[in-house]
């Protein structure tokens, strides 16, 4: 059940900043991502997408700034940390799957562990996080049985398991064959058409401009530009945006 507060953004985020070291990687953020909405972040390399993301779930830990999840705070003094990361799901570019576990061992684990659920029920939840995925008939195999696509989306099923209330994808089909990235985006369609809020980190510009709600273009360590597919993709307002839009087309 979602803690969320009435009214309130799914995630909102508020004068992030964020460095290491002398170097600046983040200055200003300022984001709120609605129920349901999917937002994808495009931007070059280093311009701080993926640190902003893991700022989101505190693995990376802001200098300063305020994250709320469902009107909740994230940051500040006194955040039960392990139960508002419950409420974050995220699924990163390396899948992280324990080699030794099969499909159903991998999202049952953290379904035993964090939500400390008896194994019976844990089995359950994950072999329908899994039937999400569509890898239903794959719960008895181990991660190397199984392609790079499938085995993503058993990571996206064990984010699925614990029911977030936001799922943060960052760069999720990167560390992918060409040919296998279609599977996981299907997933992610689905997974949005279930009303998921969703905060992507991607270079899939197809799949941002047919599935998205909102863009975001970062560079710089600053949101530069934000907009529906449309505007950002068809007539971006910043000079930047259109440079690095017209060497990906170019």
């Amino acid at each position: 059940m979602s803690d969320a507060r009435p009214g309130h953004p799914a995630l909102q985020v508020r004068a992030l900043n964020k460095s290491f070291g002398t170097f600046k990687v983040l200055t200003d953020i300022d984001l709120s991502v609605d129920q349901s909405e999917m937002v994808f972040v495009l931007g070059p390399s280093g311009s701080g997408k993926s640190t902003m993301l893991r700022c989101c779930n505190r693995l990376e830990e802001p200098d300063s700034g305020e994250i709320l999840v469902g009107g909740a705070p994230l940051t500040g003094s006194g955040v039960n940390l392990n139960a508002m990361r419950q409420r974050i799901g995220m699924v990163f570019q390396s899948f992280n799957l324990y080699p030794h576990l099969t499909a159903l061992g991998n999202v049952t684990l953290a379904l035993r562990r964090v939500q400390k659920l008896p194994r019976e029920t844990a089995e359950a939840a994950a072999r329908e996080a899994l039937d999400r995925v569509g890898l239903a008939d794959r719960a008895g195999h181990h991660p190397a049985q199984l392609s790079g696509g499938q085995q993503q989306r058993v990571a996206i099923a064990r984010a699925l398991a614990l029911r977030p209330e936001v799922m943060l994808f960052d760069e999720p089909t990167s560390a992918l064959d060409p040919e296998l990235v279609g599977d996981v985006l299907a997933v992610m369609r689905d997974v949005k058409a279930q009303g998921m809020t969703m905060l992507v980190v991607s270079h899939e510009m197809k799949f941002a401009r047919d599935a998205a709600d909102r863009v975001i273009f970062m560079d710089g360590g600053r949101i530069v530009e934000q907009g529906t597919p449309e505007q950002v993709f068809g007539a971006p307002r910043e000079a930047r945006t259109r440079a690095f839009l017209g060497r990906l087309h170019g």
